[in-house]
């Protein structure tokens, strides 16, 4: 199986540097909007058989035109959202970004007991991520390329492909950005075990479609 892990598109959130986790979250910017355009068009020589999407609204905007393009249906599933930010929810400052993104990244070195302020450990997110993609596997197994495409979250792409691609050293994701629209594709099944195949964290169609300006905490590098 080939799976795509694609960031969502830019949000207001991204541009005001807020950790922005809950239900149902913001839709897209204007250049979240034209990033979203382009993926469909970036993506069109990979023979994808099935979307998928979180149920925070900013994923399902960004898959939308190319569902369109492809004529597939989006399916919708909660364990793909975002990394919960907890008590740092909307927070901005310096400090609240490094205290969530060194939260996270300490899961993918094993410190799974570690846990977000009034949010979920490292069990909790691997629990509910590993179950979503495994729910993917299972309906990719009878189609015709084994090629999916997932449209998710900056923090938690970047986290379970750091952890569980068995190519790449435990720091590897944190140090890695992840723009909006950058994906991540792995090959591999729950079973066998995933590889890292390629990361590219700039947004799909080139610097042009890229924010220098905005915080974006979630996709920034440790």
């Amino acid at each position: 199986m080939r799976l795509l892990l694609i960031r969502h598109g830019q949000t207001p959130g991204n541009v005001l540097g807020q950790l922005d986790t809950a239900h149902p979250g913001p839709g897209l910017t204007e250049l979240g909007k034209r990033q979203a355009a382009v993926l469909a068009r970036a993506l069109a020589n990979e023979q994808i058989d099935q979307l998928y999407a979180s149920t925070l609204i900013r994923t399902q905007l960004t898959a939308r035109p190319l569902a369109t393009v492809r004529g597939l249906g989006i399916e919708v599933l909660e364990g793909l959202r975002e990394i919960e930010a907890g008590s740092l929810e909307k927070l901005t400052d310096h400090e609240s970004h490094l205290r969530y993104l060194g939260t996270v990244f300490a899961w993918t070195a094993g410190e799974l007991d570690r846990r977000m302020p009034a949010g979920p450990n490292g069990h909790d997110f691997f629990e509910r991520y590993d179950a979503s993609i495994a729910r993917i596997a299972a309906a990719a197994a009878d189609s015709a390329t084994g090629t999916v495409a997932v449209v998710s979250h900056g923090a938690a792409i970047r986290v379970w492909a750091g952890r569980r691609a068995g190519n790449v050293e435990p720091g590897f994701a944190a140090k890695h950005v992840l723009a909006n629209t950058g994906i991540v594709a792995l090959d591999g099944d729950p079973d066998a075990g995933w590889r890292l195949i390629h990361w590219d964290g700039s947004p799909v169609g080139g610097l042009v479609l890229a924010d220098p300006t905005a915080e974006d905490p979630t996709g920034r590098p440790l």
